[in-house]
């Protein structure tokens, strides 16, 4: 009898040992870094995440140039852009998936009565052959520009759109998103450009070519001063359990709530 009650335990305790190895728990952490305009959607995916998941995240908001940089080098799990991996990034062995898509907005001070701009005028107005408000509308001063700094994703995207690469007259080049909501905030005749989600009631978005910069117009194409939101990783190495867990779950349909509060409009 006493045999068989030492077997059965054996047998039980086999089994628990089968079943808590199909089911261990995975520990760890994982490290993001890049993107300052994809703060408040990684942000509220990280928590909700590390909440869930008891696995601890963190976020370093330096920049896509910067978080791409990062990944090639092994210094975080995932890297953050907000622009497409360019050719020679993808060459280097770089994989880029869409998170999100999200709007730039082009931003004036709110006592500017300016309120639509044509993708060309917005490119006029860059390049310096508009330089003051008073030649579409507006008061009579003048246009202050400001932008990001170079390797900027929000800068690549916005310069991409509206054609006007390595010609663009800037007074400012500020290196995060709330710089240079700050700054155009703080002046009359300053114009900006900054993640839609960002975008504060400190600062005024304008239309552009008849359009506002809203969920709905990014999603169906309208609003064309729009750009993705990428997570980087190397193509040929695979992610920590704990990364892997991460970024299944940040491109599944149960993320796609959170992405959707944060202003931005999911890819899946």
């Amino acid at each position: 009898m006493k045999k068989i009650i030492t077997m059965t335990m054996v047998a039980a305790l086999s089994i628990a040992m089968l079943t808590g190895c199909g089911n261990k728990k995975i520990t760890g952490s994982v490290s993001t870094d890049g993107s300052t305009s994809m703060e408040k959607v990684i942000g509220a995916l990280g928590e909700a995440f590390q909440n869930d998941s008891g696995i601890n995240f963190t976020y370093n908001p330096t920049g896509s140039g910067s978080g791409i940089k990062a990944v090639q080098e092994g210094r975080c799990d995932i890297g953050l852009s907000s622009r497409d991996l360019k050719d020679e990034e993808k060459a280097s062995g770089l994989k880029g998936t869409v998170l999100a898509y999200d709007g730039i907005a082009i931003i004036v001070n709110p006592e500017n009565p300016v309120s639509d701009l044509s993708v060309e005028t917005i490119a006029k107005i860059y390049t310096g052959e508009i330089t003051n408000w008073s030649e579409i509308g507006g008061n009579d001063a003048e246009i202050v520009l400001i932008g990001r700094e170079a390797g900027s994703g929000t800068r690549d995207g916005f310069e991409s759109i509206t054609d006007t690469e390595e010609v663009c007259k800037y007074r400012q080049e500020l290196t995060s998103t709330g710089d240079v909501i700050t700054t155009v905030a703080q002046n009359p005749g300053a114009i900006g450009y900054a993640s839609v989600a960002s975008v504060k009631d400190t600062v005024k978005a304008v239309a552009v070519d008849g359009v506002a910069p809203t969920e709905a117009t990014i999603k169906d194409g309208s609003y064309v001063v729009q750009r993705p939101f990428v997570l980087v990783t190397k193509a040929d190495s695979d992610l920590s359990e704990a990364a892997q867990k991460f970024f299944d779950y940040i491109t599944s349909d149960d993320a796609n709530e959170i992405i959707s509060e944060a202003g931005v409009v999911s890819a899946n």
